[in-house]
Formats: C-alpha cells, structure tokens, sequence
C-alpha cells in the first residue's frame, strides 16, 4: 500500500507529465484562461484518462495478449480512447450545457490529447499489475488538473494586471509555463 501511495505521490508531483514530460499542452493552453472552465476540463481528463486507461488495460490483457495480436495495440486504443471521448462529450452536453460550451472546442480534443494515448500505452510498457495500473491511470490525470487548475489561477491573476502588449495572452502563458 505505501508503496502505491510513493508512486501516486511520485506521479503527481514529481514526473508530473505536463511539467516533466510536456504532455497536454493543448488543453493547458486553451482552457487555462478562466477556472471554472479549468477545472471542468481537468474533471473531463480524469475520467477520460482513467475510463480509458482501465479499458485499454484489460482489452490488452484479455483480447489482444489472448488472441497475440498485441501489434493492434496503438489502433484499438485509439479507437477506444475516441469512443470513449465522444460517450463523456454527450454526457456533458446532457449534464451541464454550460460546461459543454465553455470546453467549446477543447473537449472533441481530448480524443488527440497524447496524455491519454501515453497513459494507455505506458500501462503496457511498464508491465503493470491492477493495483498499479489503477494507480498511475489516476495519478497522471490528477497530476495534471493541479496543474492545469495552479496555471488557470496563476493566468488570470496575470490577466488582470496591466502587462506589456507583446507579453499578453500566449506569450506571457508559455513564460509562465516554463517557471512552474
């Protein structure tokens, strides 16, 4: 158990993909400019992630290991992270019309966002039993809300103050960025 809780902790703030490895970018970018939207994106990427990371795991485990077709692997997860994308899209646009349309554009891309298709394949790659996939396919995605909800706060601040015109918007963010 505490060792699940070391990789937890470890995957959250240490090997933090958006700060270590610049994965997500994307959503980090354009949905940071306002919190709400922020952190309803964040709630969106851990359960795409983690729907998505448990289905690719056991899909992998039981049909394509069973049958050795594991070369099928990158497509078969594309098209389950993609489903599954499009399942959360309606879900949302049932749930909360609001927090569909601040996501705007940014949600249909979740589907190319590489940290979901880099947890799916890292599960594989690293060997990982249940206990620890479910691990990692939680941590990685909360690491990433934090980050993404630390930079969201961080952006509006710096919005409200009176800045430069050639450091506004991106440019400021992307500096931003780098200091995290």
């Amino acid at each position: 158990m505490s060792e699940l809780l070391s990789m937890a902790f470890s995957i959250v703030f240490i090997e933090n993909i958006v700060l270590t490895y610049f994965l997500g970018m994307c959503p980090i970018l354009g949905v940071s400019k306002k919190w709400s939207s922020a952190f309803g994106m964040g709630l969106a990427v851990i359960f795409v992630i983690f729907g998505s990371g448990v289905i690719t795991y056991f899909v992998y485990e039981q049909i394509l290991v069973r049958f050795s077709i594991e070369y099928m692997d990158l497509l078969v997860f594309i098209l389950i992270i993609a489903s599954f994308v499009q399942f959360v899209e309606l879900f949302l646009k049932k749930a909360s019309p609001a927090l569909y349309k601040s996501l705007g554009i940014y949600l249909p891309l979740i589907t190319t966002n590489c940290a979901v298709l880099y947890v799916a394949l890292e599960n594989i790659k690293q060997g990982f039993d249940v206990p620890e996939m479910l691990t990692y396919t939680l941590a990685v995605p909360v690491g990433f809300m934090i980050v993404l909800l630390i930079f969201s706060t961080i952006r509006e601040r710096l919005n409200a103050a009176a800045t430069p015109k050639p450091f506004q918007n991106n440019a400021l963010a992307m500096i931003t960025l780098a200091f995290m």
